[in-house]
């Protein structure tokens, strides 16, 4: 038996035991009662009766422990030109001052406090201060549409806001103030202070009786302590897109987040304390949250905020020269980063340019890693490339190689084998666990291990509808795969990415590595069309490599799908496309376009990085003979 099934085993045999000894790594100002309250299923909470201050772990006690010196935040952005570095003493004076300064204006312990900020260190800052207070933090990405984060305001009803003048990208900038201000004009909660960070490259006017300069107001604050807070208190509130199209805020805990998060960096992530790590999203997502600002100072590592791209600031070497340049040892970012990098630079030419010698892991999450992206990573980098899987309720991995404990043989397509903590099950409609092998919904039997969600923001039933109550006694992820012979876990799609042609229950995630196998193409997309005959019919979209010519290519990949899935598939259909509609954090739009192919309404999804595409997916599908193709916004 190896490692990991020694462990994973222990935690499976023993879990109150085995996250106890994980809680131990973390300061802790009062011990749980119990490590499990389980007295109430479906709703189980982990640490009860412990109180401890997460802002103490990832800052404070790593200065009282000898690392006030070591760099805790490393920011690095290439579209201000600008690198600088704080020092987790630095960290622990900024974050007490602005706590300082939210509890001058009334924001305490449980109070709500939005974060609408750009890729900046103020913006960990502010976080961190929240924590620090006890306060309950919910970071909306910089720049969302107004009404979007209207309807945040509205659900979370926060004391105070902390926003930026203004987000920077590769040749705008993308003024926040005026997306702020007509945010809280619609919202009917108006919050009590807006703390704005100016920026040199946008002045934003602050409205008198409401907002204040961020740095005067910091610069006038006294020092604030932390405050302990119950280990079931809630951290943070992030809002993630829901079905009803309203927004569903996904609550995390202190206690388990905290106990779960230092675990992994050592034992997925395989980074000692003091090492710099690099995680390329961005704090409005639950990657940036967990492996940008928390993950790595509870570990006391260092960790690096990039505002930047992955092609474009400057070129397709922009990670590589961040990594050379800040000796990062690992790296943590979506494979639609790693696609965009290959379409630039096939042959990776600009890797050579760089002293990657350090350099040790990569990582990938956010989306199904196909495996020809996952090959030609493996190829080019010669380090360990390892797919994992999670989602913004899990917090952390659901299915991983973990390189802290034992690196597993790696199967491309599949992130690997569940985490430990997690009993992962593939399920069929009436909820019976189905043979190896068999597509089905992916479901993790309860309870869930620590740092995962326990509910939704004031809206438990909710929460029970959409997680719970379709296989009771376990949480339906809501994707689709198998589990094979060994073990390893394979995510095929969203649950609603399966498609029903003719009776036959296909999945687009299959028919996407087909056509990302062919050597022109860069990235795709396969979505499901309503058919009067077979129910539904695949199409697929394809993004060609730079230098590629569009030649015979959807005839090519048409055959290939025919040849390695089978006439099953009924897939006849696919267009070549400039880009494929994305929300800013690499995640296709697969659901949006689907309705544009069935001449549905649709909402233009507020997280989309640019909603022209919209309109060259319509036209594409016009012209491969879908004349329904259309729908109207709502």
């Amino acid at each position: 038996m190896g490692r990991f099934d020694e462990v994973y085993r222990a935690a499976a045999a023993d879990p109150e035991g085995f996250w106890a000894a994980a809680a131990a790594e973390i300061d802790w100002t009062k011990t749980w009662d119990r490590v499990l309250d389980d007295s109430d299923p479906p709703y189980y909470r982990w640490f009860p009766g412990g109180e401890l201050n997460t802002c103490h772990n990832a800052v404070d006690r790593h200065v009282e422990n000898g690392r006030g010196e070591q760099a805790a935040i490393i920011y690095d952005s290439p579209v201000t030109d600008t690198i600088r570095s704080i020092t987790y003493a630095e960290l622990q004076d900024q974050v007490a001052r602005l706590a300082g300064a939210l509890a001058a204006r009334g924001v305490a312990k449980g109070d709500r406090v939005i974060v609408y900020m750009p890729m900046v260190p103020e913006a960990a800052v502010a976080m961190l201060a929240c924590a620090r207070l006890g306060a309950v933090h919910s970071v909306v990405f910089g720049g969302f549409a107004a009404n979007e984060l209207a309807t945040r305001i509205d659900d979370a009803a926060p004391k105070a806001i902390l926003s930026a003048s203004c987000g920077i990208e590769v040749n705008r900038v993308i003024e926040y103030k005026p997306l702020l201000d007509a945010a809280i004009d619609m919202a009917a909660h108006k919050p009590d202070a807006c703390l704005i960070l100016q920026r040199p490259q946008a002045t934003a006017a602050l409205t008198t009786g409401r907002d204040e300069d961020w740095e005067e107001a910091v610069a006038a604050a006294q020092p604030h302590a932390c405050v302990p807070v119950a280990a079931t208190d809630p951290l943070y509130i992030l809002y993630t897109s829901g079905t009803t199209g309203q927004p569903k805020g996904i609550v995390r805990d202190n206690g388990g987040h905290a106990v779960a998060l230092k675990w992994t960096m050592k034992n997925l992530y395989n980074i000692d304390p003091g090492e710099v790590y690099w995680s390329a999203s961005d704090v409005g997502w639950v990657v940036g949250h967990s492996y940008i600002v928390y993950g790595p100072l509870l570990h006391g590592a260092t960790t690096i905020f990039y505002e930047g791209k992955p092609v474009g600031t400057p070129d397709p070497g922009a990670f590589w020269r961040v990594i050379s340049q800040h000796k990062a040892v690992s790296l943590f970012t979506a494979p639609t980063a790693f696609r965009a990098i290959r379409q630039q630079d096939p042959e990776g030419d600009h890797i050579g340019k760089y002293d990657l010698g350090h350099f040790r892991a990569l990582f990938l999450a956010g989306e199904r890693c196909d495996p020809d992206t996952l090959a030609w990573a493996e190829e080019k980098l010669q380090v360990p490339v390892i797919d994992h899987w999670w989602q913004t309720e899990t917090g952390w991995a659901i299915a991983a190689n973990c390189l802290g404990i034992e690196l597993l043989p790696v199967k491309a397509g599949s992130p690997t084998r569940p985490m430990p903590g997690w009993d992962l099950k593939v399920l069929d409609s009436e909820g019976h666990e189905v043979p190896p092998g068999t597509i089905g919904a992916l479901a993790g039997k309860l309870p869930m291990p620590p740092g995962t969600f326990p509910t939704l923001w004031n809206a438990k039933e909710r929460y029970t509808k959409s997680y719970l109550a379709n296989f009771p006694g376990y949480y339906e992820t809501g994707d689709a795969g198998i589990i094979d012979e060994e073990g390893y876990v394979h995510v095929m799609a969203r649950t609603d990415d399966i498609i029903n042609v003719a009776g036959h229950r296909l999945s687009t995630g299959a028919m996407e590595e087909v056509l990302a196998a062919h050597p022109d193409v860069a990235e795709c997309a396969v979505i499901g069309v309503a058919d009067s005959l077979k129910g539904q019919l695949p199409v697929g979209f394809v993004v060609l490599k730079a230098g590629a010519g569009d030649g015979a290519v959807t005839d090519e990949v048409v055959q290939m799908v025919r040849d390695r899935i089978g006439p099953v598939a009924a897939f006849k259909s696919a267009a070549v496309v400039k880009r494929l509609p994305k929300t800013r954090s690499g995640k296709i739009l697969r659901a949006t376009m689907r309705k544009i192919a069935d001449g549905e309404d649709f909402k233009t999804p507020a997280t989309i990085d640019d909603p022209v595409i919209l309109d060259e997916i319509r036209e594409s599908l016009a012209g491969i003979g879908f004349p329904k193709a259309g729908g109207g916004l709502k």
